[in-house]
């Protein structure tokens, strides 16, 4: 399996390792429970160093996301950020990434560690028709600072010139400097910085955090928290045989200059009309929601659950799940053979550290 960077650090702080689409990463370090709690409460950090990084760079760079991405990148400045899903011609979702505008035709954008092959593959495929040139960054070690007061943490840590503009960054903007590049975006729902340095500072950066009291955390904490936090996992909530218009991420889908791949499709969808939509499930009853459990209502109208786990915040079951736009509410979810209720509600469960259900 491969390793990033940062492989004894994790050993070294008690980690239980797990085979995670090849690489042997972090599930957590003891109690994934705590380490949810620590980026909810109060700071905690992750190694995402397994993300792909890629830099795109030339004078149609613009061009070139304007066509594979749903979103429209022409409403970044520089140093913005964008979320975006990333679509086939049938509509369907073949990765969800967020790109950093560096300067005019010059960005970033990190992609899913999961998808890099067929992501890197799709780049290249349809590339050629721009004069554009699209690089891999393997070398680029990532840590992912999150929680009310990860800001903080980072501003003792960093070196000054860094912190103080890092002091003044607003959410889903990005600082470009040599030897750091720091997004203030993340995955759990909460505050935070995503940061991007040379592979042989990151064991650095991760002791001076470890020595301001910064909790490591593992994939386990990072899945409740984003699934609290009502984010999409892809492979889970979204893939390429559902459109972002099914399964809530219609948000995405720029409203004009519909010329992106798989618009045609979503024209066509909006036309047929659309049958599915996301929602989030809190269970009713003892028991646990996971992954492909059917849920039924009333009137027979059915959905799967896509998401689901214990939510360490809420202290119940959740989950998020695609159904029929017109399901009811009077639900239940098929467990064992057993049908339990479950409420439905509007997504996220969590905002800010504050529970919503």
């Amino acid at each position: 399996m491969k390793k990033t960077h940062l492989h004894q650090a994790h050993l070294d702080a008690g980690a239980k390792m797990v085979d995670f689409g090849g690489w042997d990463m972090p599930i957590n370090y003891g109690s994934q429970i705590e380490e949810h709690h620590a980026v909810r409460q109060d700071k905690g950090m992750f190694d995402v160093s397994h993300m792909t990084i890629v830099d795109l760079v030339g004078p149609e760079s613009e061009k070139f996301l304007l066509k594979i991405l749903a979103n429209d990148v022409r409403k970044l400045g520089d140093g913005k950020a964008l979320y975006s899903t990333m679509l086939n011609e049938s509509g369907g979702i073949i990765d969800d990434l967020i790109t950093y505008k560096r300067a005019a035709n010059n960005y970033r954008i990190v992609v899913n560690a999961g998808t890099r092959e067929k992501d890197l593959a799709w780049f290249e495929k349809q590339i050629k028709a721009f004069d554009a040139s699209i690089t891999e960054r393997p070398k680029v070690a990532m840590l992912a600072v999150q929680g009310p007061h990860a800001v903080e943490a980072c501003l003792e840590v960093l070196p000054s010139d860094i912190s103080k503009k890092l002091a003044s960054l607003k959410k889903f903007s990005c600082l470009d400097e040599t030897d750091y590049f720091i997004g203030r975006t993340g995955y759990t729902g909460e505050d935070g910085v995503e940061i991007l340095v040379p592979q042989e500072k990151v064991i650095e950066l991760w002791n001076k955090l470890l020595q301001a009291d910064v909790k490591p955390c593992g994939l386990g904490a990072r899945d409740t928290l984003r699934l609290e936090a009502g984010m999409h996992l892809y492979g889970q909530d979204m893939n390429e045989e559902i459109t972002p218009l099914e399964c809530g991420l219609g948000w995405t889908v720029r409203k004009e200059d519909f010329n992106f791949i798989g618009a045609d499709a979503l024209t066509t969808l909006r036309t047929q009309g659309i049958t599915k939509k996301m929602i989030g499930v809190v269970l009713a009853e003892r028991g646990i929601l996971r992954h492909n459990q059917e849920l039924v209502d009333e009137n027979g109208l059915t959905g799967i659950i896509t998401s689901g786990s214990f939510s360490p915040s809420a202290k119940v079951a959740i989950g998020m799940a695609i159904v029929d736009k017109n399901m009811g509410e009077n639900v239940k979810v098929k467990i064992r053979k057993k049908e339990l209720n479950v409420k439905c509600i509007k997504l996220p469960f969590v905002r800010n550290g504050k529970v919503l259900i």
